[in-house]
């Protein structure tokens, strides 16, 4: 009767307790969280985050964790070393570090998102316990000596518009998809201004045209559609790669041009501030990445 009594009395100490907590808002229930499955979780971050993303590259990664076998188990029952075996068998499929940190990423703000948002406010975030891959140098492919002049003779014995297309890269630090999608009402010739409304981060941006960025635009014939281009974003990288191959020039991808039209933009003695709002970096750390200056095209400025 003794060990009833105590037992009894156990339990309503910590009922009392339990009672107390919620009374006084430190009470946190893990029910949530307990009968949620990751994939339940997974699917609910793909309706209510992936789909309203104007890019879709976090598709697959939501479909690859919810294919594992840890998506089964409950929210609060993974643990970093889950995670850890889960990345291992990603980069065994030999992706690059990049890659790796995107999965870990959208995994991490998923859990951020479910204790902040989805009312499992006693669940931990064990993807921040996973060690991050070791992230690759910023590349730093520029064009040099004559490889522009040869780039574009070889661009124009391939025709089409990816002549037009690499100095427009280089005239205005545009991404590939955002070259793509351009569209002639967009256009303020007058002003000299072009309209991107839809960019990768989601803010529209106005670019400043320079006389070589008109005078491409002159030179092109007006599309039915109202595009200004009628080249897809991977027929634009195929093509380029191709009369890269004819020019005889290794290593530098059509992405390289953002690059290289972002240096030059600081080569001209712009600003942070006037560069980023042209390139439509977020942040200064990010413009860095993209800005490769020459020590020896900094000394003219020097006096």
């Amino acid at each position: 009767m003794a060990q009833t009594f105590d037992l009894k009395g156990q339990a309503e100490a910590w009922a009392k307790k339990i009672e107390s907590e919620m009374d006084s808002g430190v009470f946190v229930s893990r029910t949530e969280a307990e009968n949620t499955t990751l994939r339940e979780a997974l699917d609910r971050y793909q309706s209510e985050v992936v789909d309203h993303k104007r890019t879709k590259g976090e598709d697959a990664i939501c479909r690859w964790w919810a294919a594992l076998p840890i998506a089964r188990r409950p929210m609060a029952g993974i643990r970093g070393k889950d995670i850890a075996e889960a990345v291992k068998l990603k980069e065994a499929e030999g992706v690059g570090p990049r890659t790796v940190f995107a999965y870990l990423a959208t995994l991490s703000h998923l859990f951020t998102l479910a204790r902040r948002e989805w009312g499992m406010e006693s669940l931990g975030n064990p993807a921040e316990f996973v060690r991050k891959p070791r992230q690759p140098n910023a590349r730093d492919r520029r064009l040099v000596d004559d490889e522009q002049a040869r780039l574009l003779a070889a661009a124009a014995v391939y025709g089409g518009e990816i002549g037009p297309l690499i100095t427009w890269a280089i005239e205005t630090a545009m991404r590939r998809g955002e070259i793509a999608a351009m569209r002639w009402d967009h256009l303020d010739r007058k002003a000299r201004v072009l309209l991107i409304p839809e960019t990768k981060t989601g803010t529209p941006r106005r670019v400043p045209l320079s006389t070589a960025a008109l005078g491409v635009l002159d030179g092109l014939p007006r599309r039915i559609d109202g595009k200004v281009w009628g080249m897809r974003p991977d027929s634009i990288s195929q093509a380029f790669e191709r009369v890269c191959k004819a020019a005889g020039i290794e290593g530098l991808t059509f992405h390289d041009l953002r690059h290289e039209a972002t240096s030059r933009l600081f080569e001209k003695g712009l600003n942070p501030m006037q560069v980023a709002a042209i390139t439509g970096h977020k942040t200064l750390q990010m413009l860095k990445r993209y800005t490769h200056l020459r020590a020896e095209d900094l000394v003219g400025m020097l006096g």
